[in-house]
C-alpha cells in the first residue's frame, strides 16, 4: 500500500473530488484526512472528515446512498483525490444526484 503520508504534507485535510465512474459526472467535493482515506482504502466504501461535525462520516451510511469506490487518482501534485465510485442513490443531501446542480454560467 502506498504511504498515505505524501498526501498530508500540505495539511491535515485534502479535497476529494467524487465522480460517477460510468457517467462521468462530478458528484461533491469532500475533505479527507489521514484516517478517512485509510478507512476508504480498507473498506472500499468513501469515507470522508466532517469540518462543520469535526468527525469521520461514511457517505451513505444513514441515507443509503453509498459510495463504492472503483479507483482513487492522486493529482501531480499530491493534494487533490479523484474518486471513481459508484453512485447508489443521490450523492447530494439536498435529494439531488449531484452537488452541482446550481448553474451559475
Amino acid at each position: 500500500m502506498q504511504d498515505l503520508d505524501v498526501f498530508f504534507k500540505k495539511g491535515e485535510l485534502i479535497p476529494a473530488v467524487v465522480k460517477d465512474v460510468n457517467t462521468g459526472e462530478v458528484l461533491m467535493l469532500a475533505y479527507m484526512n489521514k484516517e478517512s482515506l485509510a478507512k476508504t482504502l480498507e473498506t472500499g466504501y468513501t469515507w470522508f472528515w466532517s469540518r462543520s461535525r469535526q468527525e469521520l462520516w461514511n457517505k451513505g451510511a444513514t441515507s443509503g446512498h453509498l459510495q463504492k469506490v472503483i479507483s482513487i487518482f492522486g493529482d501531480c501534485d499530491d493534494d487533490t483525490l479523484l474518486v471513481n465510485v459508484e453512485q447508489t442513490g443521490a450523492a447530494c443531501h439536498t435529494g439531488n444526484y449531484t452537488c452541482f446542480f446550481n448553474r451559475i454560467y
